[in-house]
């Protein structure tokens, strides 16, 4: 079993990563924490990947086979780190460190070359990304637009509130249980709430 961890966590990683290969253009995720739910609106972790600019892509639901790539690295790294045969997260760790740069950087994939050698892109993205400069190039713009598409269903409870990123919006008692549709307004910059 996989402990949770936390998506501040997550995005800490992700800003490792990306101060060393640079921003992707976009990225591939699954509906499991911490990237959401296929049928609802995009978690804050999302959120923050869009306003840097990087697209999302999520798989539908119960379809790993739409992230072939990823599955079959994940199987390959299993059987080469050998994570039943290490003794602490640290030495798993190193090993798939070391696997992964064998495999990137010396094993041949075509024409006896490696995929740094067939695509020397794999070094860096070219877009440049520096965490003290974050605050600088997010864009909240392109987070409103991404978020206009969605429109989601939510059930107004007792008190005539529905939840929307953990905050309360009331709609009013008299539409207590009833089934209503939230979207957001990128031009008044707020949610709708329509039955």
């Amino acid at each position: 079993h996989w402990a949770h961890v936390p998506p501040t966590a997550v995005q800490q990683q992700l800003r490792t990563a990306f101060s060393h290969w640079g921003l992707p253009r976009r990225l591939r995720v699954d509906n499991g924490k911490p990237w959401g739910s296929w049928s609802d609106l995009p978690p804050a972790l999302a959120l923050w990947l869009i306003g840097l600019g990087i697209d999302m892509v999520w798989n539908d639901p119960r379809r790993p086979q739409q992230n072939g790539v990823v599955e079959r690295s994940q199987g390959t790294a299993k059987r080469w780190a050998e994570p039943h045969a290490c003794r602490t997260v640290a030495e798993l760790q190193t090993r798939l460190d070391e696997d992964d740069r064998l495999q990137r950087e010396r094993y041949p994939l075509a024409q006896g070359r490696s995929r740094w050698q067939l695509f020397p892109g794999l070094t860096h993205t070219g877009r440049r990304y520096r965490e003290a400069d974050e605050g600088g190039t997010w864009d909240l713009e392109r987070v409103r637009d991404h978020l206009a598409g969605y429109a989601v269903s939510r059930q107004v409870d007792r008190q005539g509130k529905v939840s929307v990123y953990n905050r309360n919006l009331y709609v009013g008692v008299m539409h207590g249980g009833k089934p209503v549709c939230v979207q957001f307004d990128p031009e008044q910059e707020c949610w709708v709430v329509s039955d």
